[in-house]
């Protein structure tokens, strides 16, 4: 038996390979220091009403902004709303996000066929599912 020798490797040979080696690397560290840094915190939701109402054929618009301020992802953001005029809840609207990231807002509005500025409007995040 005869040994066979493995032909040398090439300078270019040798490159490709310490490039290759050097972006696995990174990927590997990457993927670690996220993995150890993941806090896995609940959602942190508010809800904003805008300064802006409008009304259009007698219907009261009420624009709002709701934000993830940090933590998770949430799912099925429900936003709700209570007008009050003289202490009594006169109408409600519900609004639904299907999904919010971290540091994510979105915008929507609720309409109203009273006008809120005679009254009080309360909004709040009513429930949220996580992904």
């Amino acid at each position: 038996m005869t040994k066979t020798e493995q032909p040398k490797r090439s300078i270019a040979e040798w490159i490709t390979f310490s490039i290759a080696s050097f972006i696995l690397a990174i990927i590997v560290s990457l993927v670690g220091y996220t993995w150890l840094n993941e806090k896995n915190q609940p959602p942190i939701l508010s809800v904003t009403k805008k300064q802006t109402i409008r009304e259009v054929n007698g219907q009261f618009y009420v624009p709002f902004e709701v934000v993830n301020s940090e933590g998770d992802t949430a799912e099925s953001v429900q936003i709700m709303a209570e007008l009050l005029i003289n202490g009594k809840v006169t109408e409600t609207g519900e609004q639904q996000i299907d999904f919010l990231s971290s540091g994510e807002s979105e915008e929507g509005a609720f309409i109203f066929s009273q006008n809120p500025r005679q009254g009080q409007l309360n909004l709040r995040v009513g429930s949220y599912k996580l992904p």
